[in-house]
């Protein structure tokens, strides 16, 4: 029935988002419409239907229905007021049977409109179906009653199937209705579930969007394939400094390496390598030209769904200027004195070694001149560690290497230099482990923790030095009962310039340069290094190495031969 509402509407609007007055006009038009039918139709081809006055009363009837439908206010009467007109219809249509009589029969079938409006209703459904079944028996019964004719079993009986034809439709429709009533309202509910979700999502949305544009970093978040989902102002920015205007893509971008020059290939560029799925953190480029050039420090994070399945990527870009220019020029400076040190410090060692090497030194002088020495080499190691750390990534010659002599030659060496009684060493090292590494450069790296051994146990103890074969590799571990690191001072020990507290307070000379030097000779070989610690327990140093393969092995024999 809403269908067919909806369809005189000319589907312009649902049915039930009409008036209530249009709704009720609607609902009686096709009752009004089919009545005119009949009147058109008798006018036609039944002249003598015309005449007949119960007829005409009856349709006369229809329409003083269809104008109250129309001028009432239904909207301030009542909600269940409209259902009056449907009960009406009865007495035309009964008048209208009557009339028509045999010359047009089946006008009673006109009570299917009324009926099927009261089931339709959902308003009172059993009083509607029994209202509606005994107006029908009205409409067959009056006529026998209010006429000349004998009233008996028979004419009682004539049409006594209409009023259960109408029961039995109505019952239907009522059917249908109830159906489509729990339907809608299962509809309605989600659809307000959905207005709700729709609320808390933009709601969400506008949140989020607050957010991003707050931060003061760029951030981007791009789809698996590459194209941008998500950017904020900050970027805009940033992209406006590198000539993005408009709908320019990264390609179009001014973004250069570290000399600020060379154009970053496109592949290397940080939206590039998050659409393929790379994970990085402090990625450096220099966006922009000179002067107003500006260093970011760009990472990207994969976004995954419920099913672990990468979705995008999100990247973010950090504006790092002034912390590289800083860096930079702490390099510099670093590098800078070093070397005015080391050329004094070179003509000191020199003259050292000429007065240490003349006969009949009084005892005083030779016990100064050790301890200038002694002096002179702490600064000469200072000196190298700091050219070390301005260099950045050492330069390496990898090698077969006999790591088992090199660690063994290695801990003689700190056994010789030793100037604490109270520590001695233990060395367990496995012969014949072959590493594919610079001898030098890795020598530097047990001196640098066999160093760190003896200065960080002031106390004594044991300074114990492993080396073997573990999963392929080439390990050697160096552990001390020292002083030891709190979890806090664990997380920077292989930074630059880093100092535990227990080696400020007791005054262990160093500047925090000798692990961070380590670390970066080791990860050059393509190794690892890591450390365990306890406070007030020692620590333990590990690093890893690559194995030497057959051939690299018959070389290193070849080359002893």
């Amino acid at each position: 029935m809403d269908r067919v509402l909806s369809h005189l509407t000319l589907n312009t609007r649902q049915f039930h988002e009409l008036t209530l007055r249009m709704r009720v006009v609607l609902s009686q038009l096709p009752l009004s419409l089919t009545v005119l039918l009949i009147v058109v139709g008798g006018f036609l081809f039944h002249p003598d239907l015309l005449s007949s006055q119960s007829f005409l009363v009856g349709v006369g009837l229809q329409v003083v229905l269809l104008a109250v439908c129309v001028l009432v206010p239904w909207d301030r009467l009542p909600h269940a007021s409209f259902l009056v007109i449907p009960l009406l219809d009865f007495i035309p249509i009964g008048l209208m049977r009557h009339g028509a009589g045999t010359v047009i029969t089946g006008v009673g079938l006109l009570a299917v409109f009324p009926i099927i409006w009261l089931a339709a209703s959902g308003l009172y459904p059993r009083a509607a179906l029994a209202v509606g079944f005994l107006a029908s028996l009205g409409i067959v019964w009056a006529p026998v009653f209010f006429s000349d004719a004998a009233v008996n079993l028979e004419s009682l009986t004539q049409s006594f199937l209409l009023p259960f034809i109408m029961l039995a439709i109505g019952v239907t429709i009522r059917v249908m209705t109830a159906s489509m009533m729990a339907q809608q309202a299962v509809v309605e509910e989600k659809d307000r579930a959905l207005q709700v979700l729709l609320e808390e999502s933009a709601r969400r949305e506008r949140l989020l969007e607050t957010v991003v544009n707050s931060v003061d970093i760029g951030l981007m978040a791009v789809d698996e394939a590459g194209r941008p989902m998500l950017t904020n102002r900050k970027l805009e920015q940033f992209r406006a400094l590198a000539g993005g205007t408009g709908d320019a893509t990264e390609a179009d971008l001014q973004i250069f390496q570290q000399d600020g020059q060379s154009a970053m290939p496109e592949a290397r560029r940080p939206t590039r390598r998050a659409a393929e799925g790379q994970v990085f953190s402090d990625y450096l480029l220099w966006w922009g030209e000179r002067p107003h050039q500006r260093v970011l420090s760009t990472s990207s994070r994969l976004m995954t769904n419920q099913a672990g399945t990468r979705e995008g990527s999100v990247v973010t870009f950090n504006d790092v200027t002034e912390l590289v220019t800083a860096l930079n020029a702490k390099d510099e400076f670093v590098a800078t004195v070093s070397h005015e040190l080391r050329t004094p410090l070179t003509a000191i060692r020199g003259y050292l070694e000429l007065l240490t090497g003349m006969p009949d030194l009084q005892p005083e002088v030779a016990s100064g001149l050790e301890v200038v020495s002694r002096n002179s080499e702490r600064l000469h190691k200072l000196v190298v560690d700091l050219l070390s750390a301005a260099e950045g990534s050492p330069e390496i010659t990898p090698v077969p290497t006999d790591v088992s002599g090199l660690v063994v030659q290695r801990v003689a060496n700190a056994r010789e230099r030793n100037i604490n009684p109270q520590v001695c060493f233990e060395d367990y090292t496995e012969p014949g482990l072959v590493a594919l590494c610079d001898a030098s450069r890795i020598g530097q790296v047990l001196d640098n923790l066999l160093s760190n051994a003896v200065k960080y146990s002031p106390g004594g103890g044991r300074v114990t030095v492993r080396a073997a074969e573990v999963d392929g590799e080439v390990e050697c571990s160096v552990t001390d009962q020292g002083s030891g690191m709190s979890a806090e001072e664990l997380g920077g020990v292989f930074s630059k310039f880093f100092r535990t507290s227990a080696a400020r307070n007791a005054a262990i000379p160093g500047v925090g340069l000798g692990l961070a030097i380590s670390k970066a000779i080791v990860e050059r070989h393509g190794g690892t290094i890591s450390c365990r610690s306890v406070e007030g327990e020692g620590s333990t140093f590990t690093f890893r190495l690559p194995l030497a393969h057959v051939g690299q092995n018959q070389q290193l024999q070849s080359q002893e031969l």
